[in-house]
């Protein structure tokens, strides 16, 4: 049996958050047991947050969300409180992936920062005889996650609404002094894109299950388009979007953000244009829907335009750069992030059950990516 609930939340959602998109649901938002190769010593795992946490209090059930293609996420339920525990999958791991000591670190930082939406967190375990690998516990914080993009169970003012909110969010989240709160060294300042780009391309290298001609282009084509003024250095969270946004159980506000596993040290436009894609994904290339050819207008929703000037009212920055590098680039790290995952779904050790469909959209990505690319320059 699975229940529906809001990833890394543990918050029950009686109405699917995707009326329009019934088969996202089974990838999101839903706990069931414990699948075969994720289980653990519940036991000792009870034992250790006995000691840990303060005020805990037995007994444990432990639940498994289908969500995440990454860190296996757990439901940890107790008589008096709910926690959410992410933590490294088993079995061979790419170098520098899965870092849940550093989800942990910007969480716990973040949370010095008054009213900044993220869930408490509560402790590191680096000790893989509780449990078998490194993990983390952070308090549930009850909120709604809205799959679809384009929120067809929220009116058309709510919407609006929702999307300012995730726009502040993100603004605040890049105007935080990062080493005023201890992440001075959480990332290296300057260089961006470039950093991302080789990183990206080398874990495609490494997790790469078929060759894909447009993957090879974009290798070839990004490291020359950088936009200039690759300096500008904040904050990113990396995956900045509606799916790691948890919004008030009944008003249109951010209440946390979840997922930090991709945060660093960054160009706050690589995580603005990211979370951009929700109007630039291409059609069919996601389970989460696109805005690209929607009635904005009917929706309540700004155009892409619209919402870049309200964030960078907000921040102070100007926006610059080819607007399709950053559409090309991010496109092309997400079919590397879930090429990943088509090589730790052959592995057996995929954290999503839905790991093998998700392979599936490489290729779309890819030569969506390189379509912008040849739209911003690339021949």
């Amino acid at each position: 049996m699975s229940e529906t609930i809001a990833p890394e939340t543990g918050h029950t959602d009686k109405k699917p958050a995707a009326r329009s998109n019934e088969g996202s649901k089974k990838y999101i938002g839903q706990v069931s047991d414990t699948r075969s190769g994720h289980s653990f010593d519940v036991a000792r795992l009870e034992a250790y947050l006995h000691e840990m946490i303060p005020g805990y209090c037995g007994p444990l059930t432990v639940k498994q969300f289908d969500g995440g293609q990454s860190n296996p996420t757990y439901l940890l339920v107790t008589p008096t409180a709910k926690y959410v525990l992410r933590r490294k999958p088993a079995g061979v791991l790419l170098k520098s992936a899965h870092a849940v000591d550093r989800e942990f670190r910007v969480i716990k930082a973040l949370s010095q920062i008054e009213d900044f939406p993220v869930p408490e967190a509560l402790v590191l375990c680096e000790d893989d005889s509780v449990i078998g690998s490194m993990f983390y516990v952070m308090r549930h914080v009850q909120g709604r996650v809205f799959w679809d993009c384009q929120m067809p169970d929220l009116s058309r003012d709510e919407r609006a609404a929702v999307f300012d909110s995730a726009n502040a969010t993100l603004a605040k989240l890049h105007s935080v002094d990062y080493t005023a709160i201890g992440l001075g060294d959480f990332g290296r300042p300057g260089n961006y894109f470039e950093r991302q780009i080789a990183r990206w391309s080398q874990q495609y290298e490494m997790s790469k299950t078929e060759d894909i001609a447009e993957i090879d282009k974009l290798m070839a084509w990004l490291p020359s388009a950088v936009p200039v003024g690759d300096g500008l250095s904040t904050i990113i969270h990396g995956d900045f979007s509606f799916h790691n946004l948890l919004i008030h159980p009944v008003e249109p506000r951010v209440v946390a953000i979840v997922d930090w596993e991709l945060s660093t040290i960054g160009h706050p436009f690589g995580d603005l244009m990211y979370h951009a894609m929700e109007w630039y994904r291409p059609p069919g290339c996601d389970t989460r829907g696109t805005l690209n050819g929607a009635d904005l207008n009917a929706l309540g929703i700004p155009t892409l335009q619209q919402y870049i000037d309200c964030y960078c009212e907000r921040t102070g920055f100007t926006f610059s750069g080819n607007i399709d590098f950053y559409r090309a680039f991010n496109l092309f790290r997400v079919a590397a992030i879930l090429q990943g995952v088509a090589h730790r779904s052959l592995s057996g050790n995929a954290a999503a059950s839905n790991a093998s469909e998700m392979a599936a959209l490489i290729k779309p990505l890819a030569r969506a990516a390189w379509q912008y690319a040849r739209e911003g320059g690339a021949s």
